[in-house]
């Protein structure tokens, strides 16, 4: 069968993406939270989704575990629902013109612009400007070529990404004006309401790679009896009341929203089932639920691993539908900016 890209379907607007590879698995935070909502694109946009591999090269990884971790990352996004078929998933660094356009928006972009940038400013805070690296100085404007480079319609993005897509969108005006109208402005999408998942240990941060302990955090392709492990030890609250209630029981309203999420049952649904029993049923039948989730995703996961020729099959031909659209634009910024013609 030949693979089927999103430029079939020129129609459905087009939505990109991406994930960086910075571990060795998602986490219930990450795709509850967010990348689990990319399959539902697929059924009315065209969608681009990416490993942002150079993006993650800004904290110097080892190349053995960056390498790893790309292809970990594809084929999390496969068994997650990503299909190939409808989907261009490709690896940022096997597209030369992210780094190219990445130059061209550099030289539209203001010192101070680039310095207010959240990510660099919160580490000069705390560490110094001579702790950042020139690449986190420049981070934004690179997310701004990997999504202009595309020209799409719409940028999922979350409350911490705004920043980045309004530079993005500012830069876009600049090229326009400065030279001819060449990119959309790319409206960001904003998922539905999505769940936030906070820490099992810790329920008054979200889960995260970052911050989180490793009893705090599930990820997923631990082996399923290790996270229902982590969801029997999860803190709660004091009282014996199961109820959503963030503030005061942080604990029990997390456990909660994450039932709901995996389960599809309403909060309020789940809330009326343990009217009358204690924290030790939900918890006990959460971990059942977390089992029955994470298996088959884990499973297929593993069995993409297995097969890397048709996991990097599969790379390579997202990378050519990507390609045919990076090269376009770029072609048209060269032009428009004076180069001369290869």
């Amino acid at each position: 069968m030949s693979q089927q890209t999103p430029t079939d379907a020129p129609a459905r607007p087009r939505v990109l993406s991406g994930i960086q590879p910075t571990s060795d698995s998602f986490h219930f935070g990450n795709y509850l939270g967010a990348t689990r909502q990319w399959v539902d694109l697929q059924e009315t946009h065209q969608p681009f989704f990416f490993i942002a591999n150079m993006h993650a090269l800004e904290p110097g990884p080892e190349p053995k575990v960056l390498r790893e971790r790309t292809l970990r990352s594809a084929a999390q996004l496969i068994a997650m629902g990503i299909d190939p078929e409808r989907s261009a998933i490709f690896v940022q660094s096997q597209i030369p013109e992210h780094a190219e356009l990445t130059w061209v928006l550099e030289c539209l972009t203001g010192f101070g612009e680039a310095r207010r940038m959240t990510q660099f400013k919160d580490k000069s805070a705390k560490e110094g400007e001579g702790a950042a690296s020139v690449g986190l100085f420049t981070y934004p404007i690179l997310q701004a070529a990997d999504i202009l480079l595309y020209r799409p319609a719409y940028v999922p993005v979350g409350e911490d990404q705004r920043q980045h897509l309004e530079l993005t969108r500012d830069l876009a005006q600049r090229f326009n004006h400065r030279y001819k109208k060449t990119f959309r402005l790319p409206e960001p999408y904003i998922l539905k309401e999505t769940a936030k998942i906070l820490d099992l240990q810790n329920p008054a941060i979200k889960m995260s790679k970052s911050n989180s302990s490793p009893g705090g955090i599930i990820t997923m392709l631990d082996d399923p009896k290790v996270s229902a492990k982590k969801i029997r030890s999860a803190v709660t609250d004091s009282g014996s009341e199961i109820r959503f209630d963030p503030e005061e029981k942080p604990g029990v309203s997390n456990l909660l929203t994450i039932y709901s999420a995996l389960s599809g049952r309403s909060v309020e649904d789940l809330v009326a089932s343990y009217d009358g029993q204690g924290y030790g049923a939900l918890k006990g039948d959460l971990a059942d639920v977390v089992v029955e989730f994470v298996t088959p995703f884990r499973d297929r996961t593993l069995d993409l691993l297995d097969d890397r020729a048709e996991l990097q099959r599969v790379l390579r031909a997202g990378a050519e539908t990507a390609s045919e659209v990076a090269s376009a634009t770029l072609a048209d910024v060269y032009d428009r900016v004076g180069f001369v013609a290869g």
